[in-house]
Formats: C-alpha cells, structure tokens, sequence
C-alpha cells in the first residue's frame, strides 16, 4: 500500500445489489439469474463455468444521475433540446458516459446528527439552514454527501421506497444552497435525492431540476452513507466512477470513502 494510505480506512457507501431490493417504481427492476449453472458444460478436463446474464434500470440501487436524466419542458443542461440528442440507442449528449471520474474532497454535511436522531422522519425537508448548521465548508468543486440515516433503513424497502409515509431530502432552497456553493456532486441515501412527502409518490422533483438541468450538478443516490456517518467525519477522500454506459442516463456506481489514518483526508 502507498505510503500516504497506510492505515487508511476505506468504506463501502454501495448498497448490495439483489432481486428484490428496494427502487423506485418509475425504472426497470434489477434482476439476475444464472445463465449457464456448474456441470452444464463440462470440459474434457472437468473443469467448468457459471455466468449470469443481468437486467438492470440505470437508476437502481446506489447510481449516479446523468444530466440527460431530466429535462425542462423539452430542454436539457445548457439548453441541448432532449429530442435532438435522444433516441432508442440513448443519448449522443450528456449520457453517464460523460461523467469526468471524481477523485476529490467531499464535504460529509450530517442533517440527523443535527437533530441528534440517527434517521430523519420521512417526509422531513431538508433546509438551508440545516446544512448551515452542520458547519461544514464547501468548497467548488467539492462532492457533498448528505446525511439522513434512511441507508440505515434498507432493510424495511415499503418503507425505504417511502411511497405511503414519504421520505426525508433536501428542499428547494437546500439545493439552491448546494448550486451556490459550486459542488460538482451531490449525494444521498435515498431513492431520489428530494424530500418526499407523504402519500405523494415520485410525482414532482424540483431538486432533480434544479441540480440536474440548471446548475448541471450530478446525483447520486441510494447511497449507504450509515458507515461514514458513524465515524462523525465531516470530510473524506471520495472516488465514484459509474459505469461508462454509453448514452445511459444513468449507471450503478460503487462509492468509495477513504478516511486516512489522521483523521482528514
């Protein structure tokens, strides 16, 4: 191991993927399932091969929104009419696979830490003045992860999904904070990266508009942030490179937060 990383912790902030696990309602479900089992073909030295053929949304599980994700009354960031870059094949603009690889600081911003809870309530909104509160710099260019516990919820998905009760994320205004900071990334835990309120499903995502199609700021969602959060740092080195899915909106992405053995990246 290089010497700056000696005894350098690093995280895992992917959720695992499975049949079954919890997505939104709007994207293809994952599934996997065994193609060619051991003793299907045996080879004239017994050896032999499993492979699995995998189906997939671009938005499920821990992935990273590209910014042909969303459009504004037929418009995409910069102004790129969707319908002149789109087809059956994907996009030729602003596909995943555009997405610069983020090797960078990311400001860790703590929201239930805030309110001394280790998971928000759902349907919470995310203010301004709750990320003023955590009391972490952001700097342009940094990634900004944010905290609500709700990764730590995983394992009840009616209640992760939060189509009844809602879920917690940022407001409007929160992601106006976040575009005016200059962060290059931002990420949750949730399944979209909004404050989702009670009873109301996925039905209107103004952050994503915000972030996505104005400022041209890429998501990241369903994130298992719990570990970090843990740890009570407010900063960490973060590598998230998506797969690059050629004309993709969006693709899985496996976080990485290394936390070196002083304690700041």
């Amino acid at each position: 191991m290089p010497d700056f990383l000696a005894g350098a912790t690093v995280l895992d902030l992917a959720q695992p993927m499975r049949r079954g696990m919890p997505q939104s309602p709007n994207h293809p479900p994952f599934r996997m399932a065994l193609e060619r089992r051991h003793g299907d073909l045996v080879r004239p030295d017994g050896g032999s091969a499993a492979n699995e053929i995998i189906v997939t949304g671009g938005h499920v599980g821990t992935h990273v929104d590209a910014l042909a994700h969303v459009s504004q009354d037929g418009v995409l960031h910069g102004g790129v009419p969707a319908a002149s870059v789109q087809s059956h094949l994907g996009f030729t603009s602003h596909g995943i696979e555009s997405f610069e690889v983020y090797v960078g600081r990311a400001a860790v911003l703590d929201v239930a830490r805030v309110h001394g809870v280790p998971v928000l309530p759902a349907g919470y909104e995310i203010t301004a003045e709750d990320l003023d509160a955590c009391g972490v710099a952001v700097h342009p260019g940094d990634a900004v992860l944010i905290g609500t516990g709700w990764s730590r919820r995983w394992d009840e998905p009616d209640v992760f999904v939060g189509q009844r009760d809602g879920t917690p994320g940022p407001g409007v205004a929160a992601a106006g904070w976040l575009a005016s900071r200059g962060a290059r990334v931002v990420g949750g835990e949730t399944i979209a990266f909004e404050c989702i309120p009670p009873g109301r499903g996925h039905a209107v995502l103004p952050v994503h508009r915000i972030l996505l199609v104005e400022r041209g700021v890429h998501i990241v969602e369903t994130m298992r942030l719990h570990p970090l959060l843990d740890t009570g740092v407010t900063e960490c080195l973060l590598v998230l490179n998506p797969l690059p899915i050629v004309g993709a909106t969006g693709a899985p992405v496996r976080p990485l937060a290394i936390l070196p053995a002083g304690g700041t990246p």
